[in-house]
């Protein structure tokens, strides 16, 4: 019990990973120097490149940069919309909307590989993911969220839900912040899916950002 609180005092008590973070809309100059910073904090179990408009031939080379990173500090990464691009890349994972595609072949094209999918406040939608084999379920939006400002609304009630019936892990989204994130782990959640937070922050750089989840 005491080298247990000195090692919390000392700072070397491994943190919960449970931070799924996403990229920001726009890749700059600095991002991969502050990925690096945050990932280094080793909150992060996953970190999803979500691009919207990229061309394939930079989305590719933006993706080898960011495996680099991931890999060093043991981080699964997982490529947003496209399976094939994410089985092509050799990415750890690749995440699902429902309008993104076929999941049965979404399946079939990554393997072994990590398949999570979008179902937003649906016990339906949830129920079809598992029938896919999917390895992860994502409910949200929770809050007002500026990714997605139009996004189809959840509540806690669907999460409570999951964790009775749904025997996989449940990543949360959607306007989460330092203040809100522990109704929904304590709800079930067992992942906080984050990016405003960190990379849109008018008052932390992303490397102190994401200290405020643990």
């Amino acid at each position: 019990m005491v080298r247990r609180i000195r090692e919390r005092v000392c700072g070397l008590v491994p943190l919960r990973r449970l931070v799924y973070l996403i990229s920001p809309n726009k890749i700059d100059k600095n991002f991969y120097s502050n990925l690096d910073k945050v990932l280094s904090y080793k909150n992060v179990k996953f970190f999803q490149l979500r691009l919207k408009n990229v061309k394939k031939n930079s989305l590719i080379n933006i993706s080898k940069k960011i495996k680099n990173i991931t890999f060093k500090h043991q981080v699964k990464f997982i490529l947003n919309d496209n399976f094939i691009l994410a089985s092509k890349i050799r990415t750890d994972g690749c995440h699902m909307g429902q309008l993104d595609g076929s999941f049965g072949l979404a399946r079939k094209k990554l393997k072994k590989k990590l398949l999570g999918v979008t179902c937003h406040n649906s016990k339906t939608l949830a129920k079809n993911a598992m029938n896919y084999n999917a390895d992860y379920v994502a409910f949200g939006s929770f809050f007002k969220s500026k990714l997605k400002p139009k996004a189809k609304k959840a509540n806690l009630s669907i999460l409570r839900w999951a964790k009775k019936e749904i025997n996989k892990p449940v990543v949360v989204i959607g306007g989460i912040n330092d203040l809100n994130y522990k109704k929904l782990i304590n709800a079930g959640a067992k992942y906080i899916a984050i990016s405003s937070f960190i990379w849109d922050n008018p008052k932390l750089k992303p490397e102190f950002a994401i200290r405020k989840f643990k």
